[in-house]
């Protein structure tokens, strides 16, 4: 299946900017099952320099500055890209969770030496007492783990409310647990949180979903939106993700842009402003079926 993303962000500032200097991760991967087959990234004002690179993850990401006075910011990111369903996993054939934190203790593989960086506490995620109580519900030494993620992503599911709003991008996980509140970025990282309290590696996934229309009603453009979700590993599986936002093992309607340890490595879009006042942002992301 393949899609055109278009994902808009625009600044508008309650003074003027006379210099900025930002980073963007609003470029698709290329995946196993996904390729990104073209993009391209606008900026408006021109900016003064611009350069793209591969971060410490993998991701693309574009650095740009603006040294004219301005008073918005328009970012605009038009991708086209190839999804592949995920080849049919048989979750109980999976290693068992006591299997796999022995390979995290003794394999030299590179690929299980890579996923140990995302068993461990990351800026926003910490995982305390009452996640590894929940945790521990779904994952038990002799249970395979991608049968353990996928009970998690369904009882987190059933256990949070998603409610827009309620959270931000700084509202600590102990709260998220707490009041189970939120959106997808706290149902991600609140996940990911289980599964390394286990002593097993989980990472943050950013991007897109489809959103489809109502029966017989047309869709509507910009009413799609980034996304957020969780990916396990599973020595000789890799990586599966799953989405508890949706109760879902992800297929052909996510596209995935960026991942990292959590949110903080792989914000979509951030940089630093020499202005004074406030400002307003707006986003909007558009997902059309080629």
């Amino acid at each position: 299946m393949k899609f055109q993303v278009t994902h808009k962000t625009i600044y508008q500032y309650g003074g003027v900017v006379n210099l900025c200097f930002n980073e963007a991760r609003m470029i698709p991967r290329n995946l196993p099952n996904q390729d990104c087959l073209k993009y391209e990234l606008s900026v408006e004002p021109h900016p003064l320099d611009y350069d793209e690179r591969i971060d410490f993850f993998g991701n693309k990401t574009a650095y740009f500055s603006i040294q004219e006075p301005h008073k918005e910011l328009k970012v605009i990111t038009k991708s086209e890209v190839e999804i592949r369903p995920y080849q049919l996993v048989n979750l109980n054939g999976s290693p068992t969770c006591s299997e796999i934190r022995k390979l995290f203790a003794t394999s030299k593989d590179a690929a299980i030496i890579d996923a140990k960086q995302y068993v461990f506490a990351s800026p926003l995620i910490n995982p305390f007492h009452e996640i590894r109580e929940y945790a521990e519900i779904s994952f038990w030494d002799d249970r395979p783990i991608l049968e353990a993620a996928f009970e998690l992503t369904q009882r987190i599911f059933k256990d949070f409310k998603f409610v827009p709003g309620f959270t931000s991008i700084t509202t600590p996980l102990h709260e998220v647990a707490k009041h189970k509140k939120g959106v997808c970025q706290d149902y991600a990282q609140f996940a990911i949180a289980c599964v390394r309290s286990m002593g097993l590696a989980a990472r943050y996934v950013s991007g897109y979903i489809e959103t489809l229309p109502p029966e017989g009603e047309e869709k509507l453009e910009g009413v799609d939106a980034s996304h957020a979700w969780l990916s396990v590993f599973s020595p000789g599986f890799g990586w599966l993700d799953f989405d508890p936002t949706n109760n879902q093992i992800p297929k052909e309607q996510h596209v995935t842009v960026a991942y990292g340890r959590d949110y903080l490595d792989i914000t979509p879009f951030k940089g630093v402003i020499y202005s004074s006042g406030k400002h307003k942002m707006k986003v909007e992301v558009d997902m059309k079926r080629i």
